[in-house]
């Protein structure tokens, strides 16, 4: 079917597809649902949608369903898992299009999962993908302006992620719950959308807390949890799993089990460990505000970063903002590349390097990310074991894309350890 409709829009001229863009999303998405017999009716859904922290978040909500006893389902950016079976989400998009969405549900719901957790985007909801997911239950995180070029504007962004909330007013469900971080100003609108239950988590309900370097400890609800994950941020990230999980009925003693089970979440604060004695972190921080949040998490450290921007025309405003960041907190930035997509990538390094270029900090400019990476290593290991690598943007990301829509299969964490163990052997 897809590949039908793949053919047909080859014939139809540009202006008049893009006329005809929406209408063309949704129908495919009303296909796909009909064709896979509506299958959100079948299973508990929760959707998870913010600016950041969306995918730590549905692997921390999963942990807590699985502690709990539920077979489970689970849709984000790092991967796809139904019941024991994972695989790596390779398609370099946190919700495929097309009947896929509709297809995993049915599919879980075929294996008797009783729950799934979805990773639920504003590229996804411009595309109606989201469309005819009944939601029993919504989290939103926070939001920051992103994808305001595929948006028109951070307006039409903001609309975007709360029209995803529409899906708990759904007549297949009942007793709905929307979850909102009463932190985040912009939790007011969502608190606004039609939901049977309403419920806000903020830090204030946790403090006071404490994060090292081996993670945080918190209390939530009279209970004492410890986490391996790190920074304040995953502390908003647990908290907003953990208050649906206690509106769900879930034992505050198995939320402890599922938040501690969850040793890690791959390319988020990911610790890369090949023997060396000082660290590797590889995160997907890729906006302002989550480069700066992963900085401030290593207070004591003295950090290296290897940072690049992505290209094809995307927010390109972040490009100078980020550079102004590493350069107040890092003490040695190699600028590299990314995904650059059809833009030259020395032109996306020196739009990024010109932001700073009266910084009294080394500025090293590499194109080649691996010699990047092996660079910023070299240099932490002269710095000493209280050096940090931040290799940042990319996370689990399978590939670099290049122009002509070249895919060079690529893993920061993989290329990580492997420039440690030919610093430290030959050195």
């Amino acid at each position: 079917m897809q590949d039908t409709l793949n053919i047909i829009k080859k014939f139809i001229p540009k202006k008049i597809f893009t006329f005809f863009q929406p209408a063309y999303h949704y129908l495919i998405i009303l296909i796909g649902t009909i064709i896979y017999r509506f299958p959100s009716k079948k299973i508990h859904i929760i959707g998870i949608t913010g600016t950041k922290g969306k995918s730590t978040t549905t692997e921390i909500m999963n942990s807590i369903l699985e502690a709990a006893g539920y077979k489970t389902a689970l849709s984000n950016t790092i991967r796809f898992k139904i019941g024991d079976e994972s695989k790596a989400n390779k398609y370099k998009m946190s919700m495929p299009g097309r009947f896929f969405m509709q297809k995993f549900l049915y599919q879980a719901v075929k294996e008797g999962c009783s729950h799934a957790v979805i990773e639920i985007t504003s590229e996804g909801s411009k595309q109606f993908r989201h469309k005819f997911i009944d939601l029993d239950a919504f989290i939103f995180t926070n939001l920051s302006p992103e994808h305001i070029e595929s948006h028109g504007s951070y307006e039409k962004y903001r609309q975007a992620k709360l029209n995803i909330a529409d899906n708990l007013d759904n007549k297949s469900k009942k007793n709905t719950i929307l979850v909102a971080n009463k932190d985040d100003i912009e939790s007011e609108l969502f608190l606004e959308k039609k939901a049977d239950k309403k419920i806000t988590y903020s830090l204030s309900d946790v403090k006071p807390f404490n994060i090292d370097d081996d993670g945080i400890e918190m209390r939530f609800n009279k209970t004492t949890f410890y986490s391996k994950l790190n920074g304040e941020f995953n502390i908003y990230n647990i908290l907003a799993a953990a208050t649906l999980a206690n509106e769900l009925g879930i034992p505050h003693e198995t939320i402890k089990k599922g938040v501690e089970n969850l040793d890690v979440v791959k390319g988020r604060v990911q610790k890369v460990d090949a023997g060396q004695e000082f660290d590797v972190i590889v995160d997907y921080a890729h906006t302002a505000d989550s480069l700066e949040k992963l900085y401030k998490a290593f207070p004591n450290k003295k950090k290296v970063c290897v940072l690049g921007n992505t290209g094809g025309g995307r927010d390109k405003w972040k490009r100078p903002e980020m550079a102004k960041i590493a350069e107040k907190y890092c003490e040695e930035i190699i600028l590299t590349n990314e995904d650059p997509y059809d833009e030259d990538p020395k032109k996306i390094i020196k739009e990024m390097s010109s932001a700073i270029s009266d910084s009294k900090k080394p500025i090293h400019e590499i194109l080649d990310r691996r010699i990047a990476i092996n660079t910023a290593i070299e240099k932490a290991k002269k710095i000493g074991k209280n050096s940090v690598v931040l290799i940042s943007g990319k996370g689990t990301d399978p590939y670099i894309m290049e122009a002509n829509n070249k895919k060079t299969p690529w893993s920061d964490f993989e290329v990580a350890k492997e420039e440690i163990k030919k610093v430290t052997k030959t050195n």
